[in-house]
C-alpha cells in the first residue's frame, strides 16, 4: 500500500508540473505577440541607415623568396688552332732545258727629214732716193743758223713706219746748237723717203735707222 502512494504522489506532482509548464508557456505566447506587434510598429517608424562596412585593406604581398647566388659555369679554353699546311706541288723535273728565243729587234723606218724652214725675209728699212731728200735738208738751212754761221754734226735716231715714212725722230747726238737739233728732226720727218722694213714673211713692218746730218756753210 505504501509503494503505491508513493507512486499516485509522484504521478500528481508531474501532472502539475506539466499544467503550470503549459500556463507559463501560454503566457510567453501571448507576451511574445504582442510585443513582436509593437517592436513591428516601431521598426516601421524608423528610418532605415544603411551602414557601409569598411573595404578590407589589401592583403601585403609576400615577400620574394631571396635569390640564391648561381655559381659562374668553369672557364672553358678554346682549342687549339690546327695548323693544315697545304701540299706542296708537285716539282717537275725537265733534263734538257731549250734555250730562250732570242728576242726579234723591230727597227722603225727612219722618219723623213723634215723639210728646211723657208728662208727669212727679215730686213731693216732701206733709204730710197737719199741724196735727193738730204740736198734738200741741207737746203733748209736754219736762217737763225746762217745768221750766226753756226755749223755742226747731229746724229739723229728715227723710227720707219710700214709705209717708208719717218713717224719720229730724236736727238742722238747734239751739235751743240738747238737751232740745227731740231731743223734735223724736222727735215728728216718731212723729206726724208725709205723702203719699209720687212718681218721675216716679207711683209712691210716697222723698223729704225740712225744716221748723221752735216750742218756746212759754202
Amino acid at each position: 500500500m505504501a509503494y503505491a502512494d508513493q507512486e499516485m504522489n509522484s504521478s500528481r506532482i508531474t501532472s502539475i508540473v506539466i499544467v503550470a509548464l503549459i500556463h507559463v508557456v501560454i503566457g510567453y505566447a501571448l507576451i511574445s505577440g504582442l510585443a513582436i506587434s509593437a517592436v513591428k510598429q516601431v521598426v516601421q517608424r524608423v528610418t532605415t541607415v544603411d551602414i557601409e562596412e569598411p573595404e578590407p585593406e589589401p592583403e601585403e604581398p609576400p615577400p620574394p623568396p631571396p635569390e640564391q647566388e648561381v655559381a659562374p659555369p668553369p672557364p672553358v679554353a678554346p682549342p687549339p688552332p690546327i695548323n693544315i699546311a697545304p701540299a706542296p706541288p708537285p716539282i717537275r723535273t725537265q733534263p734538257n732545258i731549250p734555250p730562250p728565243a732570242p728576242p726579234v729587234l723591230v727597227v722603225p723606218p727612219p722618219a723623213p727629214p723634215a723639210p728646211p724652214p723657208p728662208p727669212s725675209l727679215a730686213r731693216g728699212p732701206q733709204r730710197e732716193n737719199q741724196n735727193r731728200w738730204a740736198a734738200r735738208i741741207q737746203q733748209s738751212y736754219p736762217s737763225r743758223a746762217v745768221r750766226r754761221e753756226i755749223e755742226g754734226n747731229v746724229g739723229v735716231s728715227v723710227v720707219v713706219d710700214a709705209n717708208g715714212r719717218v713717224s719720229s725722230c730724236t736727238v742722238s747726238t747734239s751739235s751743240g746748237s738747238d737751232i740745227l737739233d731740231e731743223a734735223a728732226c724736222q727735215g728728216m720727218e718731212r723729206f726724208a723717203r725709205y723702203e719699209p722694213a720687212l718681218d721675216a714673211a716679207g711683209n712691210p713692218t716697222t723698223g729704225r735707222d740712225t744716221m748723221t746730218i752735216v750742218y756746212r756753210l759754202n
